[in-house]
């Protein structure tokens, strides 16, 4: 199959508590694209994971990894054009982020990130990024707000804070490979302009990234 025949596919990033799945849902029923949300609810390490992160971060760390190549290639091999709420790139950030911590040891993170790097091998970038900006004060406040039992009390703002500079590093690698589209994501946004600014993006950069692809 050649890269035209290929459906598009978006993913929404940003922070925990953006507003990503939501907005995810929104873009999808606008498009009319497949919606593919995180496995939170399924993740059988993310409650044990807050209470205790040395212990847990390794485990759920490759247990989120298999889940996200898994629906990656899903989505690929449907070829529906699908948004997909946060995509195997971004499980990195949290890695990388618990190992400078010091709550991933180097051998971990190293297990963890050759396992990503053959991953990587069978992966297509998606065709647009979409960062929700937002700060880590609002996100927590958002945290807080959807009052996930798993979440509730236990996410502090250093994490956040931590995890946002992450992200800002993250979006800047992603533009060598593909369209990334930044929306300031403190107040929401009607999902009818934020699907104009994906395509203005798409048209724009287009080019450009087939050029570069060509390198």
């Amino acid at each position: 199959m050649s890269m035209i025949d290929q459906a598009p596919f978006i993913v929404v990033s940003g922070l925990i508590g953006a507003g990503k799945s939501t907005l995810t849902r929104q873009l999808s029923d606008h498009l009319g694209y497949v919606a593919c949300f995180e496995p939170v609810k399924s993740n059988p390490y993310l409650e044990d994971f807050y209470k205790d992160m040395g212990r847990w971060t390794y485990p759920m760390q490759m247990h989120l990894l298999a889940r996200r190549f898994r629906q990656h290639q899903e989505i690929l091999w449907s070829n529906k054009p699908a948004v997909l709420d946060r995509s195997i790139y971004e499980d990195t950030i949290f890695a990388r982020m618990h190992r400078e911590d010091g709550v991933m040891d180097d051998r971990d993170w190293q297990t963890y990130i050759d396992h990503f790097h053959i991953m990587q091998g069978f992966l297509r970038y998606p065709d647009v990024v979409l960062y929700l900006r937002v700060t880590p004060e609002k996100a927590l406040e958002r945290i807080n707000e959807r009052a996930r039992s798993e979440e509730q009390g236990k996410v502090p703002l250093a994490y956040l804070q931590s995890l946002y500079e992450g992200y800002e590093e993250f979006v800047e690698e992603m533009k060598r490979y593909t369209v990334v589209v930044t929306v300031d994501w403190e107040e929401y946004k009607p999902v009818s302009e934020v699907a104009d600014l994906i395509e203005e993006a798409s048209k724009r950069e287009a080019k450009y990234l087939r050029s570069l692809r060509r390198i």
